[in-house]
């Protein structure tokens, strides 16, 4: 039986297991830009910093702040993902733009507070894959 708790957090409305759960164990499987930035925000909601390292471009992966991008991914509770524009990244592009908006609740002074990720992110192919290079500056 499928329940709202087996939906995958990226907003697709399907299973984990069948959506971005396929993609952690098997980033080749990422089919456009949008997936593979799908497969991240769902990454950041279970904390899998290995998933985010691994689809981070090489060149631009920061691995000296691994520690402190998994205690703030934790420290959040998610709580959805609004794809809000995306040009490129399909199966024969080589470059991918998806512009987006994570919303999550975080806790101040023990207070909740909605508050919101809005990026453009860059997506390239490295090794065969969409990997995310960095964020752009909105003009």
């Amino acid at each position: 039986m499928d329940t709202d708790l087996n939906k995958c957090p990226c907003g697709k409305k399907i299973d984990y297991k069948n959506c971005c759960g396929k993609i952690h164990n098997d980033i080749n499987l990422v089919q456009t830009a949008e997936d593979l930035m799908r497969s991240r925000y769902t990454a950041f909601t279970k904390g899998m910093i290995d998933y985010l390292m691994k689809s981070h471009h090489s060149t631009t992966r920061p691995i000296s702040e691994r520690e402190d991008i998994e205690k703030w991914s934790r420290s959040v509770e998610w709580d959805h993902l609004e794809i809000i524009s995306k040009s490129g990244g399909g199966l024969l592009d080589k470059i991918g733009l998806v512009e987006f908006k994570a919303f999550f609740y975080s806790l101040t002074m023990g207070k909740k507070k909605m508050e919101c990720i809005h990026e453009k992110s860059e997506f390239v192919k490295e090794n065969g894959h969409w990997v995310y290079i960095n964020a752009l500056n909105f003009n």
